[in-house]
């Protein structure tokens, strides 16, 4: 049985460490142009260098995403680009265009390719003929089953790679071709501006009655007719590698770093524990009740078991399920001292009950007691962003622990 990869996302360079730290096997990036995520903190050429450098010294790889649908303006600039940052190191380039594609066939010809979904992979002749062209591996559209992509793995050379998307939020669109952001706003969604019409609230309009607005459905806040649940299948380890997939991708390059580390974590070690013992495999419950610890949408298969219903989408309001809240984040700890120094994110209280995240390890939970700023004067409430504080923790800990708190839901 063949191990999948475990790719996450790196919206910026903090967020590419905690990913390589978490458990991630490689890590995809953007650099400040020709990526489809304008709102996240795109590396600079100085930034890619470091993250690449970080993380192959731990034997993980870094992948660059140059998925945008180019214009000319676009590829006048392009192979500039590719002569910048051919010399970095990276372990491939992810494009969804032909012309991109060429132009790294001819300028670097060292790199490794992948073809974005944003090229609409969703059959094995598709996936040939990209082969045949030079690619190492085809990121499939989220738009297909599980039997589907069985036939793509069967059709195609065994040394094609397959990637697919296992958990994040979902596109209206297909595979994210959208038009609906450029028509509304003007912004480009295949340059990377998507302003997320599917997420507004949305009403009907009758075309001889203008100025009247009808909800579809009896709601006095509307409803919210494109807003999609978030794809999840932690719970189906076995199925997807069954599958054929060679890479299992987390979408999320704008979410925090919290977020990343506590659903790579669930992800690595469901991953390991099946690859291990297949067999006596039973999924662990404990992971789905991580996943609902970070900001998310209700979850759902999306189309790995058939061609989802109208329970896929979400019609009441299009906000996130936040139910835990960051804290803080471990920058140093003392084992003579028991004590832990930390950055603070969110506010929290002495006498608070909350949990520490790290890598490798179960989650475990501790008051808050003999919390100290770091002039070492007693504090009753952290609520100043960024504050150093030294906190009393009596099981060791590592840098970049997490500590987060269940939400206070009658505030």
């Amino acid at each position: 049985m063949n191990k999948p990869e475990l790719l996450a996302p790196g919206g910026s360079l903090e967020k590419l460490k905690t990913a390589i730290d978490y458990g991630a096997d490689a890590v995809y990036i953007v650099g400040e142009a020709f990526g489809l995520r304008a709102a996240a903190e795109n590396f600079s050429i100085e930034q890619m260098s470091e993250g690449i450098k970080y993380a192959h010294e731990r034997g993980k790889k870094v992948y660059l995403t140059a998925n945008i649908i180019p214009h000319n303006d676009d590829m006048d600039k392009f192979g500039a680009f590719v002569e910048e940052i051919r010399p970095l190191g990276f372990d491939a380039v992810l494009v969804a265009d032909l012309g991109m594609f060429s132009v790294l066939r001819k300028k670097a010809p060292e790199i490794p390719l992948h073809i974005s979904t944003q090229a609409n992979n969703v059959n094995y002749e598709s996936a040939k003929m990209w082969y045949e062209l030079g690619a190492k591996r085809v990121v499939l559209a989220r738009e297909m089953s599980l039997e589907e992509i069985k036939r793509i793995r069967e059709e195609t050379p065994n040394e094609l790679e397959l990637e697919a998307f296992v958990h994040g939020a979902m596109c209206i669109s297909y595979s994210g071709r959208c038009l609906l952001s450029n028509y509304m706003t003007a912004r480009d969604a295949n340059h990377g501006e998507c302003a997320h019409p599917c997420r507004w609230n949305y009403s009907l309009v009758e075309q001889t009655r203008p100025g009247e607005y009808m909800p579809v459905f009896e709601n006095e806040r509307g409803t919210f007719i494109f807003n999609s649940k978030d794809l999840c299948m932690i719970e189906h380890i076995p199925e997807i590698v069954d599958s054929g997939i060679t890479s299992l991708k987390i979408e999320g390059r704008v979410k925090t770093a919290y977020y990343l580390a506590t659903v790579i974590k669930a992800y690595r070690e469901e991953i390991d524990r099946y690859i291990s013992d297949p067999g006596g495999y039973k999924f662990d419950e404990r992971q789905m009740q991580e996943l609902c610890k970070v900001s998310h949408r209700p979850y759902y298969t999306g189309f790995y078991f058939g061609r989802p219903d109208s329970k896929a989408q979400v019609y009441t309001d299009s906000s996130y399920i936040r139910e835990y809240d960051l804290i803080g984040i471990v920058i140093g700890y003392d084992e003579e001292k028991k004590v832990a120094y930390i950055t603070q994110r969110n506010r929290f209280f002495e006498g608070d009950e909350i949990e520490i995240l790290q890598p490798g390890e179960e989650y475990f939970t501790q008051k808050v007691e003999n919390l100290e700023d770091e002039n070492g004067n007693h504090v009753e409430v952290a609520n100043h962003a960024e504050m150093i504080l030294r906190l009393e923790v009596k099981k060791t800990v590592c840098k970049g622990a997490m500590l987060r708190k269940k939400r206070d839901v009658s505030i």
